[in-house]
């Protein structure tokens, strides 16, 4: 039997796997323009649970994780009630360094940008039924619950590990493209992974998200 603590990660991954019978649900965004591997994207507001860990990349990952499921699998308060719910996954999974700041030079860098130990936010997107009014709150001090508002991202996908020179590889790309189609990054970068650990290399689906600016405000076509 394994530990509670397991169960609910076990659960967590068949929820992530999906199936037509179960689907996860994702953020509602619409493609405002595509080029290959990059989107832009303007995202309807959200709410998000979030929590700061620290570590290296996959550490902090690993825990940042099990404090949000822990979380959405009962460790809440209903508002007006005693009692605890369930909430359903999403996807993604959204990591950010918590301390990353993007410094727009020639050519386009990203500071810091590594997987070394630091402070990291990870964050789960909360379905759509629930405003901050109404979803159960955490009853861990270190989940906390946030508004969205609409926000546009230029999105870099790609497959395979998000290892650490990885992710920096495809962040640079980003801001490269960013840089041509002429808009502005007003934030950090962000890692989002889509698919369980036992998904292969070539099946995976990871994305690199970062804030810009409404294209109109850029004259951005």
């Amino acid at each position: 039997m394994l530990p509670r603590s397991l169960q609910k990660v076990a659960l967590f991954l068949i929820l992530l796997a999906g199936t037509p019978a179960m689907a996860v649900e994702e953020p509602r965004y619409e493609v405002i323009e595509s080029q290959r591997d990059f989107e832009l994207r303007r995202y309807e507001p959200m709410l998000i649970a979030e929590t700061q860990v620290s570590g290296d990349r996959d550490e902090a990952s690993r825990a940042g994780f099990r404090l949000l499921a822990d979380f959405i699998f009962g460790n809440n308060q209903v508002a007006g009630q005693d009692g605890s719910a369930k909430i359903a996954m999403t996807a993604p999974v959204t990591q950010e360094a918590a301390s990353s700041k993007i410094a727009m030079t020639a050519p386009v860098t990203v500071e810091p940008q590594t997987g070394g130990a630091g402070l990291w936010r990870i964050h789960f997107v909360m379905p759509s039924q629930y405003t901050l009014a109404t979803i159960p709150k955490p009853r861990n001090p270190a989940v906390q619950l946030r508004e969205l508002p609409r926000q546009w991202y230029a999105v870099h996908r790609f497959s395979g590990f998000a290892t650490d020179s990885r992710v920096e590889t495809k962040t640079r790309e980003a801001l490269d493209w960013i840089e041509q189609k002429k808009l502005k990054a007003i934030g950090s970068p962000q890692l989002a992974r889509y698919d369980p650990p036992w998904t292969l290399p070539m099946f995976r689906r990871n994305e690199i998200l970062i804030p810009v600016a409404p294209p109109e405000a850029k004259g951005a076509q």
